[in-house]
């Protein structure tokens, strides 16, 4: 059974929430953008963490039947964009993320509610 587009930004969102990924904001660029329809834009710690994220995303909707199309940056770690066609996710290290202002490129487009669960702890939390 295919996702939904919000029930795949939702999903995408819990990952990287998951792997202690922050700052999550999800944008609708359609009739904006002709490259995809939606973005989600994140931030992880150091390289390393963004590569974790990207990975577990990528795991996550392989499983869920979608494969990306392309993935770049993975050597790197430090801007990770990941392409499903219709949504596009970009991990940076915060400071690339500020340098490079894509919220700012797209400030025309409409700020997605993405529902993500704060009540399950995040991997390597323990609950309380």
């Amino acid at each position: 059974m295919k996702l939904t587009p919000l029930e795949t930004l939702n999903a995408i969102a819990q990952v990287i929430y998951d792997k202690k990924g922050f700052n999550i904001l999800a944008l609708d660029v359609q009739g904006l953008s002709n490259i995809t329809d939606y973005l989600i834009i994140a931030e992880g710690n150091v390289d390393r963490h963004v590569t974790s994220i990207a990975k577990a995303i990528v795991e996550e909707m392989e499983e869920r039947g979608q494969t990306p199309v392309h993935v770049e940056g993975l050597r790197t770690g430090d801007w990770v964009v990941i392409d499903y066609s219709d949504i596009m996710i970009h991990l940076f290290m915060p400071g690339l993320r500020v340098r490079y202002s894509l919220e700012r490129l797209w400030g025309e487009s409409k700020i997605v509610d993405l529902e993500i669960d704060v009540s399950k702890p995040a991997v390597g939390e323990s609950k309380r």
